[in-house]
């Protein structure tokens, strides 16, 4: 008897600490929520207007959306979906990144062409960086000392020295780019160019300071060259393969991040957007704006796997581990 209790009570603990995936659908005004197991739906939850950057802190228990339309951050638990409080943002944010101590959150507005800094705890500004016109991706390296923020109209990619919050660096970009990432060692940066069609490389040296080194092209046989638009990005951890979401023109490329040559694209759903690994990498899920779903898949086979239907103009995509 005491064994059946015991194995009843492991199997309960199974099933309510699974992984949480998060979607904001940015026409649907709606944060859907998947189960990491199942891969279930299992319900949808009203995230404020035009909800686009989502992430989570560190230990799980927040979720944090940028409401582009209320020109604020909402704040929910990852286990009730209800909403803790607001952070301010300034106007229009659109993607954000959350120091690794889940302390200070780096928000580019995209109306103002500012970075605001908040205090998570104190919800209080620290500090607005003027950066270039139409600030979009952020990225933080992993020692927290430089947030990079990408301007779409500028065409730069901006380090922001943390200590200071000033730009030290301006990098020259392609057209219109959208997306920013370190890898997990902090020795490299891709930033993505929409509408130039790239992918800048950066070697990072110690100091923190950045020198472009290639960039990465994409070409599908039948594909027109104007719909290969590099949009999110996800690096592996042991730095071995870059995903690129390429926009209208439904695929996620396989970048060999050593060689910097492109070895496959993967079809997945229409006007691909954002990216996000499951823990351990083992999937790594995309948001199809116009198929309203996301696709999910196997990262070792390079293959996708499911097509999870969700919201209204799927966006952003994060993952919680563990949710009770």
């Amino acid at each position: 008897m005491r064994f059946v209790m015991t194995l009843s009570l492991m199997l309960a603990a199974t099933v309510v600490q699974a992984d949480r995936i998060f979607v904001s659908n940015e026409r649907g005004n709606t944060v859907t929520v998947i189960d990491g197991t199942s891969w279930e739906v299992l319900t949808e939850f009203q995230a404020g207007l035009r909800p686009r950057g989502i992430t989570v802190s560190p230990d799980g228990t927040k979720l944090y959306v940028c409401a582009s339309d209320d020109n604020l951050v909402r704040v929910f638990d990852t286990q009730t979906y209800e909403e803790l409080h607001t952070l301010p943002s300034g106007p229009d944010p659109e993607l954000f990144v959350l120091e690794p101590n889940g302390r200070r959150l780096y928000i580019a507005n995209e109306d103002d062409n500012l970075v605001t800094v908040v205090d998570t705890e104190t919800h209080a500004v620290l500090a607005e960086v003027p950066v270039g016109v139409e600030p979009e991706g952020m990225a933080i390296s992993p020692n927290s000392a430089f947030v990079v923020n990408t301007s779409e109209t500028t065409n730069m990619a901006h380090f922001i020295d943390t200590e200071t919050n000033a730009i030290k660096y301006n990098m020259l970009v392609d057209s219109r780019p959208r997306y920013a990432e370190y890898t997990s060692d902090g020795k490299r940066l891709f930033v993505t160019a929409e509408i130039g069609g790239t992918v800048s490389v950066f070697d990072i040296a110690e100091d923190g300071s950045p020198t472009e080194v290639s960039k990465i092209r994409f070409e599908v046989p039948g594909v027109q060259p104007e719909w290969l638009q590099p949009v999110g990005a996800k690096v592996t951890s042991d730095g071995k393969w870059l995903f690129v979401a390429l926009g209208p023109s439904n695929r996620v490329a396989v970048v060999d991040a050593q060689t910097l040559e492109v070895v496959k694209y993967i079809l997945v759903g229409e006007r691909v957007w954002q990216l996000a690994f499951t823990p351990g990498e083992e999937f790594l899920l995309t948001t199809n704006g116009n198929t309203n779903d996301i696709t999910v898949i196997d990262v070792a086979k390079q293959e996708a796997v499911r097509s999870i239907p969700v919201g209204q103009q799927p966006w952003g995509v994060v993952v919680a581990a563990g949710v009770k």
